[in-house]
């Protein structure tokens, strides 16, 4: 009998297996692929590593989750702030992107004709809010549900969040037109990219506190994993598995039912029994495995809003190295067309790995990745050519914004939602979370989703949200809720 069966080894199911398994409960974490990572994983053609979602690594700031379970446990991962982090070009703007905040708005102060006192307004408040709201997610307890000093935090700081009520429920575009930066193309087109990257919206739609928050995340602990976001997914399957948990991967779970003792689980051609169940999945997800479950409404609703939202268009680059490259790692966020969407090849992430990242000496990858919306994409009457045309458009992005590769590409190979949904076991390819968009729905479901008893759902579209921090964060709280049932 297990205390828990996680089904799923995104960072949300790897990170609830992983707290369960440091206080000695009796754990299973089965994963459908024979890797790690889920959405978030490094994955290998053709003899190379590729990532699977073009991206950036967050949660290595001195207080955050990632950094003090690599120091507590000595996980074998070598993380690297990047300077700068991220080169971001769009039009006439070409900003690089540091770690060091005072040198990033020095960027765009040194623009011609920039309104600069305007600009270091703004981020001095956009500042103040990302400091309210970033140290809540350093410990699992500042989220529901709360122990006594994770309550007793918030007591201590709650007239901070007084700041917060002018700007909720509302777009981050009236934050921008209250310090006369509306029409500062620059800045605009900025924050337009970081949304659709961050909370999968624009600036016209984003909610504030959100949108303003995650405009932090490239001066918090963010960088790159030697060997990609993998090694970090096989190094926590490792302790978890050295803690005494059980992996099952590739463990495939057919199904589940409700039980006198709590729950069956149906996983390869055994049956488990466990008191409770953690599931790393969609609603779709958890659904096809429990089929009498009757999600409730608002699981389904969830559901229908991934549906509304993004999936991904990839290309995975094969690249023949050359001096002219940089050794370490690249991540360039570019858009071809600022007058355009933000999305369908217009708008591409693209991350180049190091020099030293792959057994070849003489080949690198790269991962490049745009945004697709998953209603077009399932309803479109020839797929097949919509993706083709949309990968015509990344690769001319990547030569007009990222000429320095170009040259030395060796390969394409494509990628569409359904080369997503196989490699990451997400349904129609859905690069899952939901678009933080104004509203005060943003602020409802805070506490661990439990669809029945002793059955929840972690992941990236159940709050706290899209990022890999984020979706560990939620892993680690909801852990927290099933140690408390347990106990």
């Amino acid at each position: 009998m297990y205390d828990c069966v996680v089904i799923g080894s995104g960072f949300g199911g790897l990170s609830t297996a992983f707290r369960l398994a440091e206080e000695n409960k009796k754990v299973m974490l089965c994963e459908s692929l024979k890797y790690p990572g889920g959405c978030a994983s490094t994955f290998e053609k053709k003899g190379l590593h590729f990532e699977a979602g073009a991206t950036l690594f967050s949660g290595f700031g001195k207080e955050q989750l990632f950094a003090k379970w690599k120091s507590k446990y000595q996980l074998p991962i070598h993380f690297t702030p990047l300077s700068p982090t991220v080169l971001f070009r769009c039009g006439e703007t070409n900003i690089s992107v540091y770690p060091d905040r005072e040198k990033t708005i020095a960027q765009f102060c040194a623009i011609a004709n920039a309104p600069t006192k305007s600009i270091r307004a703004f981020f001095a408040y956009q500042k103040k809010i990302a400091d309210i709201l970033w140290p809540v997610f350093d410990e699992p307890n500042r989220l529901p549900p709360f122990n006594f000093s994770g309550l007793w935090w918030h007591v201590q700081r709650s007239w901070r969040y007084l700041s917060l009520l002018p700007i909720i429920n509302k777009p981050l575009i009236k934050v921008l037109r209250r310090f006369n930066l509306h029409e500062f193309t620059p800045l605009i087109q900025y924050c337009n990219a970081l949304c659709q990257i961050t909370i999968q919206t624009n600036i016209e739609k984003a909610e504030s506190p959100f949108a303003l928050c995650t405009m932090d995340y490239i001066f918090r602990g963010t960088g790159h994993i030697q060997g990609g976001i993998g090694t970090l997914a096989t190094a926590m399957v490792q302790q978890i598995e050295a803690m005494g948990g059980t992996i099952q991967m590739p463990g495939r779970v057919k199904k589940i039912e409700q039980s006198d003792h709590g729950w069956n689980v149906y996983v390869h051609k055994e049956m488990v029994q466990t008191k409770s169940i953690v599931a790393n999945l969609l609603p779709s997800g958890l659904e096809k495995i429990f089929p009498k479950s009757q999600l409730p409404p608002p699981e389904r609703q969830i559901q229908n809003n991934v549906e509304r939202g993004w999936g991904a268009v990839m290309l995975y680059l094969i690249i023949k190295d050359d001096p002219s490259l940089p050794r370490h790692p690249h991540h360039i966020q570019c858009v071809g067309d600022p007058t355009a969407p933000f999305q369908d090849g217009n708008h591409i992430f693209c991350s180049l790995g190091g020099s030293e990242e792959n057994t070849d000496p003489h080949k690198r990858t790269a991962t490049v990745s745009t945004h697709i919306s998953i209603e077009q994409y399932t309803n479109h009457p020839n797929v097949a050519a919509q993706v083709a045309r949309i990968q015509e458009k990344m690769k001319q992005v990547l030569h007009d914004k990222i000429p320095e590769i170009v040259p030395h590409i060796l390969e394409y190979i494509p990628g569409s939602p359904r080369t997503f949904a196989r490699y990451t076991a997400r349904k129609n390819g859905c690069v899952g979370g939901i678009p933080r968009q104004v509203g005060w729905h943003n602020y409802k479901g805070l506490w661990p989703r439990q669809v029945h008893p002793n059955l929840w759902l972690v992941g990236d579209s159940v709050f706290p949200g899209q990022s890999t921090l984020s979706t560990a964060i939620g892993g680690a709280r909801t852990a927290n809720e099933v140690l408390r049932k347990l106990s």
